[in-house]
């Protein structure tokens, strides 16, 4: 695909990007897809994953308590449970607002670790990282940010999501549906947004403006992005997924190169 050779023109030192259909085939890549790249937030849904094959699995249910008082780990993973960013201070009651939270993530790695008695890293390893020969993937530490991996890793993820093996597709559809709709909240890196909807573990775009995905995006694409520099989405109206990693901070030339580069993308698949 001509249009992933658009990552050359990013001002980072190096970047890598590929394109992967639902039955998982790769229609493009670009840049060295088999370094590791720090993933920051994109290791939220990899996680989140994990935790859906734990309840699949019947060591945990999405609507028992976990996290501050009355709140369940289906608020932990649509950042509903009121608790703070990145420290375990509760800011609302659960449901009331979107506050996406790190700490979250954490203590739904705790909840999990404590339920099967597995560390969550070693957890995530069996439940998803290994069936889906994620080989050069690992999580060093938070749930919510310490995963680091490579582009033929995360395609392989891309393409389970896509068309799921490890999930029940109904469990998948849960995670990718508007969880809690129309509460408001800050998207990281682009302000407050009215709604702020997110699924269980992964963000929707719906009419979301400013976005790190492109205005040809449709509003059911869902997926991360990450401080890192650093993103995956996925769109059921295009077929396809894309992910790019990169080893530069996001920031300003992130919010200028990603939109301009899915577009480009999208409109190569549709020909």
């Amino acid at each position: 695909m001509q249009s992933l050779a658009m990552i050359e023109n990013w001002p980072v030192p190096t970047a890598a990007a590929a394109v992967v259909r639902a039955d998982g085939t790769v229609t493009g890549s670009h840049g060295p897809t088999g370094q590791r790249f720090p993933l920051a937030s994109v290791t939220k849904p990899l996680a989140a994953y994990a935790v859906l094959v734990a309840y699949e699995e019947g060591a945990i249910d999405l609507d028992e308590p976990a996290g501050p008082e009355g709140s369940t780990v289906r608020h932990l993973l649509a950042h509903t449970s009121g608790l703070a960013f990145d420290e375990p201070r509760v800011m609302s009651a659960p449901g009331a607002r979107r506050i996406y939270s790190n700490t979250g993530f954490e203590v739904l790695g705790d909840h999990v670790a404590k339920a099967t008695d597995i560390p969550f890293a070693e957890y995530l390893h069996q439940a998803v990282l290994e069936p889906l020969g994620m080989t050069a993937t690992t999580l060093d530490g938070s749930p919510a940010k310490d995963a680091v991996s490579t582009v033929d890793d995360l395609v392989r993820f891309a393409a389970e999501v896509q068309a799921p093996r490890l999930l029940d597709a109904r469990t998948v559809l849960d995670a990718m549906t508007v969880t809690h709709p129309g509460l408001t909240g800050i998207l990281p890196g682009y302000g407050h947004q009215r709604p702020n909807d997110w699924g269980l573990g992964f963000e929707i775009r719906d009419s979301k403006s400013p976005h790190w995905t492109g205005s040809g995006s449709s509003p059911r694409t869902f997926g991360h992005f990450g401080q890192s520099g650093t993103f995956l989405w996925i769109d059921p109206d295009a077929g396809a997924a894309c992910v790019a990693l990169t080893d530069r901070p996001f920031g300003p030339w992130a919010v200028e190169a990603w939109p301009p580069f899915t577009d480009a993308v999208l409109a190569e698949l549709r020909g």
